[in-house]
């Protein structure tokens, strides 16, 4: 093995080798501490800040503080400060720690008993009142309380439920034990994006070489996979109903082509086809205008006729039909 280091000459820091060799820290808890300890003396950086632009996730986050915390590099606590109000610190050493010298190095100001006296202001308005907050519920609360770790050991175990599933899914993805937890928490990552198990294990089935091909590495082929968390496929919105779909044919025979229409009910015909055959019917119902003029004055005749008030008109038949006497003839 050869290697080929230069010596920096700005903007490098000093790291030891047990840091970098931890057996108990996983890669997230080495670069969350390296970046601190890289970070100027004067630089107000949280840990959670440092993970956000070092990349690592919610989960890996809080798995990689916790192995800082109980290792002794990464110290913190709650202060109350000036007008009663509280604040958490946080301590960062490149060596292992204990309370107490955590507690010296930051000065004494990390004691919980220290209380700070209040200021001398303008009291409130109003006589004293109790507390609103803080106190102790008037029943005791029914059934299990939520617990805030509760969710996370939850996605941690689904998590390793997939990784402890993927020997089954392909016999070359046998990895080493020590790989478990770092692998369960990449997969914990696509549970808290969303994804399913079995999406994981579709995904990781597509990125497999083909049958056949022999994995050196599984665990690192693994790493690499999980930690390209790709967004939640959104299922397509299903396509709207073409407008032609709802049409009909028209049955009539005045189209030269194929007419479409859209039927309100069950009718064959379009709009002008139906206006078209309403006009013939009524056509056809109506009588000749001069044949039902004689005809109504015919009927106008019979009936004055009968009642005896019938006139004649003025010709020499209807005046010498009115010069008759009774009785006899001219």
């Amino acid at each position: 093995m050869f290697r080929h280091v230069s010596a920096p000459a700005r903007f490098f820091s000093q790291v030891p080798n047990e840091i970098i060799r931890h057996p108990r820290l996983s890669s997230d808890a080495v670069r969350l501490l390296t970046w601190q300890l890289s970070l100027p003396a004067e630089a107000e950086e949280s840990l959670s800040r440092t993970a956000r632009r070092a990349g690592i996730g919610k989960v890996a986050f809080l798995r990689a503080k916790g192995q800082l915390k109980d290792e002794g590099y990464v110290h913190e606590w709650r202060e109350q400060v000036e007008r009663g109000r509280w604040c958490t610190r946080q301590l960062v050493s490149n060596v292992p720690l204990v309370r107490e010298e955590a507690i010296r190095l930051a000065g004494g100001g990390a004691d919980e008993s220290v209380q700070v006296v209040p200021t001398g202001g303008v009291p409130a308005a109003g006589a004293p009142v109790g507390r609103s907050v803080g106190r102790l519920p008037d029943e005791t609360p029914v059934g299990n309380t939520r617990q805030p770790g509760a969710e996370v050991d939850a996605v941690l175990a689904e998590g390793r439920r997939v990784i402890d599933a993927l020997p089954q899914l392909d016999p070359r993805l046998r990895v080493p034990r020590g790989m478990f937890a770092e692998l369960s928490v990449l997969a914990a990552e696509w549970v808290v994006r969303g994804h399913t198990a079995e999406g994981v294990w579709r995904e990781v089935s597509r990125q497999l070489p083909r049958p056949g091909t022999g994995i050196h590495r599984p665990g690192g082929l693994l790493r690499y996979v999980l930690r390209q968390v790709p967004p939640v496929a959104v299922p397509p919105a299903p396509r709207p109903e073409p407008r032609v779909a709802r049409m009909r044919e028209c049955a009539g025979e005045r189209h030269v082509q194929v007419w479409l229409f859209r039927p309100v009910g069950d009718e064959e015909l379009c709009a002008e086809c139906r206006r078209e055959r309403a006009a013939e019917s009524e056509s056809e119902s109506e009588l000749v205008p001069g044949v039902e003029s004689v005809a109504v004055r015919g009927a106008s005749a019979v009936r004055a006729a009968l009642r005896g008030e019938w006139e004649w008109g003025s010709g020499p038949g209807a005046r010498a039909c009115s010069e008759q006497p009774e009785g006899g003839a001219a």
